[in-house]
């Protein structure tokens, strides 16, 4: 109950933290093979080295273009671009056809440009198949990006031509090519307080959710356990409410819930950072943060009970307890994040405790919420409560337990 989770949070959050660090700090290497010697090509190096993704890696010590395929096999880097030997001859022919085309309406008769095929640039990008598509859609985009920055220059200088029949001073092309509306990013967030979550403060939550809620093991085993060996039928001869046994049973289980919270948290704030992860920072609102542990472990000790009152033998409380809490896991979106599920799934996830959990904690975690901000996902996690206290209850009284 202790140990699992915090083995997942630490490797879950490392591998998740070098994907972000990968993508937002990181460039990614790139072998580039340039068969072209002439400028436009010269400039292409130049605009993807701007790009700022791409580690450039030139290579001249290959023959041929499937000495640089078994570079990418050996996994020198997982992409390869190709800059074909008629790169710079396509690219004028490209922009003279485009410049002929934007002043075909307008009286000028202009020699100087002939009207080719508006062909494709040939650049060749190569790629290791273990980087997901995702990734390769955006190496994709910047490659393109690059390639119409070249284009967008020579087409420029062009149409500057005709118009002006001299060629376009530099300032005038620098200030037309490199005129771009400015993009201001503002994390939102409900607390207002701007912060950019990293993987910790994904997966630390998301993982005390599962240590809660896997205590199904132990207190689903201890009710199977009592009814096996008669201890239920020895406390009913108690001058009490059985009812009271259960309750004082769960709220053990709820203090030992509170417990991994305390733990997990701590591990976060104190031993990420020096393991090289970040730092767990806890949300502001630290009474919505207790409210919301408190809750999550009533509705795990509630299913526990579930489990150990519908379970006949010890083994099918441990087995199906395990295997449910996964699944709950899995489609209340700890497993899989809930917003690339399919629509056909939301129904099913609203059904999952951990899901609410889930969602509350990160309102909290990761948008800098407060106690207003979580009470939609605390109600359906009280309800579920409810709805699992009655079945266990029922359960009881329909064996005679009670």
């Amino acid at each position: 109950m202790f140990l699992m989770p915090i083995v997942l949070a630490i490797v879950i959050a490392s591998v998740q933290n070098s994907t972000f660090e990968l993508v937002n700090e990181n460039k990614l290497p790139v072998l580039l093979y340039n068969k072209d010697s002439s400028e436009p090509a010269r400039e292409l190096e130049i605009a993807l080295a701007k790009v700022g993704m791409f580690d450039i890696k030139k290579v001249h010590d290959i023959q041929n273009e499937a000495d640089l395929k078994s570079r990418i096999n050996t996994k020198d880097a997982l992409v390869a671009i190709v800059i074909p030997d008629n790169y710079s001859e396509e690219v004028l022919k490209k922009a003279k056809s485009v410049a002929g085309e934007a002043l075909k309406n307008i009286a000028i008769q202009e020699d100087s440009i002939q009207h080719t095929a508006d062909n494709i640039i040939p650049v060749k990008l190569y790629y290791h198949p273990v980087l997901q598509r995702s990734f390769r859609k955006s190496i994709d985009g910047m490659l393109q990006s690059a390639l119409q920055f070249i284009q967008s220059k020579y087409i420029v200088k062009n149409v500057y031509y005709a118009v002006n029949e001299e060629n376009i001073p530099e300032a005038l092309e620098k200030q037309i090519i490199t005129n771009q509306t400015p993009v201001t990013e503002i994390p939102v967030s409900k607390g207002d307080s701007r912060q950019i979550p990293n993987a910790t403060q994904h997966n630390i939550p998301a993982w005390t959710i599962f240590a809660m809620f896997f205590i199904v093991i132990s207190l689903g085993s201890s009710v199977v356990r009592e009814k096996l060996n008669g201890s239920i039928i020895r406390l009913r001869t108690l001058p009490t409410h059985f009812g009271l046994a259960i309750i004082s049973k769960q709220i053990t289980y709820v203090l030992v819930t509170m417990l991994q919270a305390a733990v997990i948290f701590s591990i976060g704030m104190w031993l990420f950072p020096q393991i090289g992860l970040p730092a767990l920072s806890l949300p502001a609102d630290k009474p919505a943060l207790l409210l919301v542990t408190l809750i999550c472990g009533i509705c795990a000790a509630s299913f526990a009970i579930c489990v150990g009152v519908f379970s006949n033998t010890q083994e099918q409380a441990n087995g199906s307890g395990a295997v449910s809490v996964v699944l709950l896991a899995a489609i209340g979106g700890l497993l899989v994040p809930s917003f690339v599920m399919p629509s056909s799934f939301r129904f099913i996830m609203q059904l999952s405790p951990l899901h609410w959990c889930l969602e509350a904690y990160y309102d909290l975690f990761l948008e800098g919420g407060n106690l207003r901000d979580i009470w939609m996902n605390i109600i359906p996690l009280l309800v579920i409560t409810v709805l699992l206290q009655i079945i266990a209850f029922y359960g009881l009284r329909r064996k005679s337990l009670i």
